[in-house]
């Protein structure tokens, strides 16, 4: 399915989803000037297209009474070949601390973006992850200490009546 074959009304719908999925379809019909029936059965067929992957609920990290520890880990390998980076990548998206997980060029093989509870359990990710595989050659840490942005949206393209 490619953008192209999108209209505008897609368009809305999938803006309006990216910024509040929890809305009624009746709200969504309204908020995108739609019938109820219309707006349910363009959804039903987005997501029948797998344009929709999946609605989660975005938690409040510094409201969950706990430490949440954050940060981006830049891995390189020894050997890039297919089957060594579709193995390491394999491994770090199975892990449930792995929250992103990018190949990346040039400068290091994979990006990720891994979250746990504290300093321990990041030693835990890295004996289970990196120290464990001899294919890991480096890995470099930056941890957050303030996220200042977290967007989820992704960028739409406007239709020609924009």
């Amino acid at each position: 399915m490619e953008f192209s074959s999108l209209d505008e009304i897609d368009l809305r719908l999938l803006d309006a989803l990216q910024q509040d999925a929890s809305r009624t379809n009746q709200q969504l019909a309204a908020d995108c000037h739609l019938s109820p029936p219309t707006c349910l059965r363009r959804v039903q067929r987005l997501r029948a297209l797998g344009l929709i992957e999946r609605q989660v609920a975005l938690l409040a990290a510094d409201r969950l009474g706990s430490a949440v520890l954050t940060a981006l880990v830049e891995v390189v390998l020894d050997r890039q070949d297919a089957e060594s980076l579709q193995g390491f990548e394999d491994r770090a998206c199975a892990d449930a601390a792995v929250q992103q997980c990018y190949r990346v060029s040039p400068g290091p093989d994979f990006m990720l973006v891994v979250t746990v509870r504290d300093m321990p359990a990041y030693h835990a990710l890295v004996q289970r992850l990196f120290t464990a595989d001899a294919n890991v050659r480096n890995v470099k840490a930056f941890f957050s200490v303030k996220r200042a942005k977290f967007q989820t949206l992704l960028p739409l393209p406007r239709t020609e009546a924009h």
